[in-house]
């Protein structure tokens, strides 16, 4: 099943996939109805609702406003290696904020304070039901599903402190979508699929989900022994090789530029680069 949150009237609305139409759902959007205390599932499959085509759909940011953003940093091997890092015998984890988050085909702004915005591909998943202190062989029961994100970071503020945070939610930076592919998706296994990242159709990332050095179920069971995670929580689970920042000379995004991210078989968001409009 593929579900999404998409702008409706004045405000946004959930929706589930029908081949070239979208179901609107009982539900504000995707995190509300993870949130209901309902069979989520039942209730996504069995509504019927408003029909947009898909060519007239307007998508939100996935989930607009998760309880948690969770991010892991340096968990591709590769990227470790061009970013000079040792390879962490933990998960090195970082949050964002929810205004740093825009829906697949939004504008991504490159702020006036910085020239060096860069890209970074990733999987990202949904939590689905309440999680806490879950053993890894369990850690992909508490799934609800995948979609695609760009971690898009101004390197300069990232590097201020020994702390990511500063670099990694800057204001509507952070494109996720279009759409959830919920986990049956995947017969109850870890995804493996192709992750690639291109600007202005370059490809500048290329890599498998397999290759991630902390994978889905280990980050469930370790991010749930250090809190609660709540269905609708955004998890991010890092960026391969290739990024502008790793490159001799350093590349970075500029105004204009078209920022492709995809994930086989779950989708891909476009997004223009605009430069940050200064305030009168």
């Amino acid at each position: 099943m593929r579900l999404a949150t998409l702008r409706v009237g004045d405000g946004t609305r959930a929706a589930r996939r029908d081949g070239d139409s979208y179901a609107l759902l009982p539900y504000a959007d995707l995190g509300a109805l993870l949130g209901s205390g309902e069979d989520w599932t039942r209730t996504a499959e069995n509504a019927e609702g408003e029909r947009i085509d898909a060519a007239d759909a307007k998508f939100a940011p996935l989930v607009p406003h998760p309880n948690k953003i969770i991010c892991l940093g340096l968990n591709y091997a590769t990227h470790i290696k061009e970013m000079g890092r040792d390879t962490p015998k933990y998960p090195t984890l970082f949050a964002k904020y929810d205004g740093s988050l825009i829906g697949a085909y939004d504008p991504v702004t490159l702020p006036v304070v910085s020239d060096s915005v860069d890209w970074e591909a990733e999987l990202g998943f949904v939590i689905g039901r309440a999680a806490r202190h879950v053993p890894k062989e369990r850690g992909l029961d508490f799934v609800a599903g995948y979609t695609v994100v760009n971690d898009v970071t101004v390197r300069e503020y990232q590097r201020r402190t020994r702390e990511f945070l500063a670099g990694k939610t800057f204001e509507a930076t952070t494109p996720v979508g279009p759409e959830l592919v919920t986990a049956d998706e995947f017969g109850g296994a870890e995804p493996d699929l192709e992750i690639r990242c291109e600007v202005d159709g370059e490809v500048m990332q290329r890599s498998r989900t397999s290759d991630l050095l902390f994978g889905i179920a280990d980050i469930v069971s370790y991010l749930s022994d250090i809190i609660t995670l709540q269905p609708g929580d955004l998890i991010c689970t890092g960026t391969p090789g290739g990024v502008g920042d790793g490159r001799d000379p350093k590349v970075y995004l500029k105004e204009g530029q078209v920022l492709r991210t995809v994930v086989e078989g779950l989708g891909e968001t476009r997004n223009v680069c605009v430069r940050e409009a200064m305030q009168g």
